[in-house]
């Protein structure tokens, strides 16, 4: 049966090539599983311990910083058979030469940072399959330290200090604090940085190696024993490979059983040789890393059931995916309109903005048009004379100047045609807005950049057909009013001729002048009268023939049309945009793998 920590190492590996990895987003299940981070400074020791622990001589060496991107290294005990390791960007191809496995860290290292002494915080993913191994996983950090050399930023120090916090910050990252037993462990890197993010010491486990190399006289027995420096866990002392074994090429099973002897004939270590060395620190950590897993599984399955809601809330405002039989596929046409049109009334009626625009074309738009319309220039004497004098031709009227007051009305209103007709295309650029702005607005519309297009061209269409409505309705209004003149404001009107005020001028002038003075304030009064009544009928044919219509109409040709297609046609105007499938397709996938983790997990864990 599959073990709890081999059960988390594949999840992560399949949330690693989901791209939801560690190094990445918070609140990733890759992040919510444990593992362990070895911390440690340079030439501290950390790949001796590392090597120690997989039993295989598989990590770059040399140098100043070697580590130079983390490595999530996973461990698969399995049941015999040959020892083989695989990298996640090197799929399907099996290294059973651990030579080859150090060139190919170091090669996809330097693919990264190129071949530069720079650092990167995105993780190279190693799995390590072997009878020899524990169920483990593990990321081994770049190494702290003190200063740059030539060939590294400034910063570097600082780099890489944030870039292994990232990792131990994390209240679900065991720590393994790794220091050399030949310097203070007062002055240890590991420790300080272990101390500042976990002070309790309940993640820590510290590993002091090099204890082989520490002057005559002198021991960590009081480390080892946590006298001198405490941690909840037991420290655990290891002897690396000396320099001569590693030239000797003598391989790590042989140096297991050399660290074994070590410490059980050691006159110092002798009463702790049971819990010291790589074998049992490799167990140790997978004891505790399946321990601490076990103990987390509520919290990880609640933090999985939240993201698969999350996830099918997202699918849902994508969209899920559509059948294939024409009959599927117009349904979810007709469906993408009616969300578009709810969303288009809804700008109308006022639940979103944009509607209120018409009105303002209405109430001071259209107010301002009309106050504009040159009626002082068009009444003024000089041209209520001369429209006068040219109406009755060869012989003067006696009476009252009909023609002459017919005229000048006619022309007087044939200026309501600009205001009136403007106020049509004002209206048509709102409506138009809307129509853009409502296939933004729906959410369903997103993923079919061919459909927003179709249905923004027969909205607009029709838009088309309603504005020349409009146009030919105000028209008419205006022609009306100029069609038939409403008698009794005239026959109300004061017959006698208003009496001179300048006695210098000749009475035949002063007649004449009072005259026409009277016949165009008539006619302005008259007209005002006509401006009103189109001040108030204008925006009502407006409404009927273009707003109303739009809310009741605008894609009714669009339906008829779309009705009649063939399963071909309704397939092209459903071609999603690749970048939303590529999303849909990406969130199915981590759906399945959350479900999944989910269902595994309580398998596994109860048993």
């Amino acid at each position: 049966m599959e073990s709890l920590i081999g059960l988390v190492n594949r999840i992560q590996r399949a949330c690693t090539v989901l791209g939801d990895h560690g190094g990445g987003g918070e609140g990733s299940l890759w992040e919510a599983l444990p593992s362990v981070a070895v911390v440690g400074g340079q030439s501290s020791g950390k790949s001796s311990v590392l090597e120690s622990i997989v039993g295989r001589d598989f990590l770059p060496r040399g140098s100043g910083i070697v580590t130079r991107r983390p490595l999530v290294l996973q461990l698969h005990k399995t049941e015999g058979g040959h020892e083989y390791a695989e990298f996640l960007h090197a799929p399907r191809k099996r290294f059973t030469d651990f030579a080859a496995v150090r060139k190919e860290i170091a090669d996809e290292t330097d693919r990264i940072t190129g071949k530069t002494k720079a650092i990167s915080n995105v993780p190279i993913h190693l799995s390590i399959y072997s009878p020899h191994v524990v169920n483990l996983t593990l990321i081994d950090l770049p190494g702290l330290t003190k200063v740059a050399v030539e060939g590294q930023a400034e910063s570097i120090v600082q780099d890489i200090e944030n870039m292994v916090r990232s990792y131990v910050d994390k209240p679900n990252c065991i720590i393994l604090a790794i220091s050399p037993a030949n310097q203070d462990i007062a002055t240890s890197d590991a420790i300080k940085l272990a101390r500042d993010v976990d002070p309790s010491g309940d993640r820590t486990f510290g590993v002091l190696t090099k204890l082989d190399l520490m002057d005559k006289g002198t021991n960590a027995v009081d480390v080892l024993e946590g006298r001198q420096y405490r941690l909840q866990h037991p420290w655990v002392g290891i002897v690396n490979r000396s320099q001569a074994d590693i030239n000797k090429n003598v391989d790590m099973l042989s140096a297991r059983r050399k660290e074994k002897e070590y410490f059980e004939s050691s006159p110092e270590y002798g009463h702790l040789a049971h819990k010291m060395g790589a074998e049992y620190l490799a167990k140790l950590l997978s004891s505790h890393l399946e321990a601490v897993i076990r103990a987390k599984i509520p919290s990880i399955v609640a933090m999985i059931n939240k993201t698969i809601d999350e996830i099918e809330a997202q699918l849902d405002k994508l969209g899920r995916p559509i059948g294939g039989d024409a009959g599927a596929q117009l349904y979810t046409i007709l469906d993408m309109c009616r969300a578009f049109d709810r969303v288009f009334k809804e700008h109308l009626d006022g639940g979103r903005p944009g509607g209120d625009r018409i009105y303002g074309v209405f109430d001071n738009q259209l107010p301002a048009a009309l106050k504009k319309l040159p009626f002082d220039r068009h009444l003024s004497m000089q041209n209520v004379r001369k429209v006068i004098s040219e109406a009755d031709g060869y012989q003067p009227h006696l009476i009252a100047p009909e023609q002459g007051y017919r005229r000048l009305i006619d022309s007087s209103l044939s200026y309501f045609k600009g205001p009136a007709e403007a106020s049509v295309d004002a209206v048509h650029l709102v409506l138009k807005e809307l129509v853009r702005r409502s296939i933004a607005a729906t959410d369903e519309l997103k993923r079919f950049p061919t459909l927003q297009s179709d249905i923004a061209a027969a909205a607009n269409e029709s838009l088309e057909r309603f504005r020349e409505d409009g146009r030919k309705t105000v028209l008419r209004l205006v022609e009306m009013e100029a069609s038939y003149l409403t008698v009794e404001f005239f026959r109300k009107l004061p017959t006698e001729p208003e009496k001179a005020a300048d006695k210098n001028t000749p009475v035949s002038d002063r007649y004449q002048d009072n005259h026409l003075r009277r016949i165009g304030s008539n006619v302005s009064s008259y007209i005002n009268m006509v401006c009103e009544t189109l001040r108030n009928t204008i925006p009502k044919a407006i409404v009927h023939c273009q707003v109303k219509e739009a809310k009741r109409n605008l894609l009714n040709r669009f339906y008829a049309h779309v009705g009649s297609k063939e399963k071909k046609q309704l397939s092209a105007m459903l071609d999603e945009d690749p970048a939303l499938m590529e999303k849909r397709d990406a969130l199915v996938k981590r759906l399945e793998l959350y479900k999944s983790a989910r269902n595994e997990i309580d398998s596994v864990a109860w048993k």
